[in-house]
């Protein structure tokens, strides 16, 4: 064999070799990427659920305030909450919007995301309350999740 049929098998294998070692680093990124999507999502879910109590919070928070019942306004059943609003909603499942210009998530106004709080209001008597905030949602490639914080309320003021 000449040395020219040398050259041609050493550069094949040698740009073979290239290819795979190019492949397996873009592979590597594309699963990275992916990883840091779940990661993300799960730091958004776990700030809604967050959100979602703290709501609660703040509307016994302004009764007291306002001298009203611990409790007034705040009933048992699935709700859904935002800071645009001092409402509780019965719960309809919608999805949260984003809000770009505010970067806030709402009902009214944005764009929609994966994302569904439902806020569980029950009353274990009546000087305390178990606030479940739940924030569901479907990633990407079709994997379920679902945020569960719980906190406990109660009509420390009786």
């Amino acid at each position: 064999m000449n040395q020219k049929g040398y050259l041609l098998i050493e550069s094949v294998v040698a740009i073979t070799l290239l290819i795979v070692g190019f492949l397996g680093m873009l592979a590597l990124l594309s699963n990275s990427i992916a990883l840091n999507r779940v990661v993300n999502d799960q730091f958004i879910g776990n700030y809604l659920a967050m959100e979602g109590v703290e709501i609660i919070k703040n509307l016994i928070d302004g009764n007291i305030i306002q001298g009203k019942p611990w409790n007034e306004n705040i009933n048992n059943g699935d709700f859904e909450v935002s800071y645009a609003s001092s409402q509780l909603e019965p719960d309809q499942r919608r999805r949260l919007l984003f809000d770009l210009t505010n970067n806030k998530y709402n009902y009214q106004t944005g764009n929609q995301t994966a994302f569904i709080r439902i806020v569980s209001i029950e009353f274990i008597d009546a000087n305390e309350a178990k606030v479940n905030s739940i924030v569901k949602w479907s990633g990407r490639g079709g994997g379920k999740f679902e945020i569960n914080l719980e906190d406990h309320f109660f009509n420390w003021k009786n």
